[in-house]
């Protein structure tokens, strides 16, 4: 007699006697043996976000990928920096961040010359002078230079809001729309004109503001 490895094994020989196959994604095609699988796999098609992290507000469209970021919160951050004593999980973290304290900056544009202190963050300034988006919205189309900005541009779609005030309770799609809502609160205006002075918590208002100096001009 037979003997199978696994169920899921025999519920794929099941599904292949039967002739009725395993489940497929209606969208890439794409067989399944389990329908949970598939349900997770559909995610990566609507983007849904279905696990997010309480800490850090970072989202997940499967389960296994949320455990496994949990695990980063809970573990030992045993490289520490001697300068500043902060601490994290991995050594080439703690790499990258001693660059912020000796303001090195090793990857250097050959374009315009603009040094960066990651080599990542190169590859991501490359776009700024090739034009390319590699990332696009599979619901609108929309294309992207960085993989993050996507990832935000997302939001707009699901309407998901994962970076709440601490103070108000009032929810944001991104952390820089967080960042500058906090500025309500602080009164905090980082933002100053060159010219007269006058200062704003967003650099969109500044600019705007720079149109009445170049109008008193012409």
């Amino acid at each position: 007699m037979k003997t199978f490895k696994s169920s899921l094994y025999l519920k794929w020989q099941n599904t292949n006697q039967t002739g009725e196959g395993p489940p497929r994604s209606e969208i890439c095609e794409k067989p399944f043996i389990q329908k949970g699988d598939l349900s997770v796999h559909y995610r990566s098609h609507t983007k849904e976000m279905a696990y997010s992290c309480e800490v850090c507000g970072k989202t997940f469209t499967s389960k296994s990928n949320f455990v496994t970021h949990e695990k980063c919160h809970r573990s030992e951050r045993n490289y520490v920096c001697e300068i500043c004593k902060k601490a994290f999980f991995r050594k080439h973290h703690l790499y990258a961040h001693h660059l912020i304290h000796t303001q090195e900056k090793p990857h250097v544009c050959d374009i315009c010359n603009k040094a960066f202190s990651q080599k990542i963050i190169l590859t991501s300034h490359y776009r700024v002078h090739t034009q390319e988006k590699p990332f696009s919205c599979d619901v609108c189309g929309k294309a992207f230079s960085q993989k993050n900005t996507l990832t935000d541009h997302y939001r707009v779609h699901t309407n998901q809001r994962p970076y709440s005030c601490d103070l108000c309770g009032k929810a944001f799609s991104t952390k820089s729309f967080l960042t500058v809502h906090y500025r309500v609160h602080t009164k905090e205006r980082p933002h100053s004109c060159e010219v007269c002075g006058k200062a704003y918590s967003q650099k969109s208002h500044l600019n705007r503001h720079y149109l009445t100096h170049t109008k008193d001009n012409c």
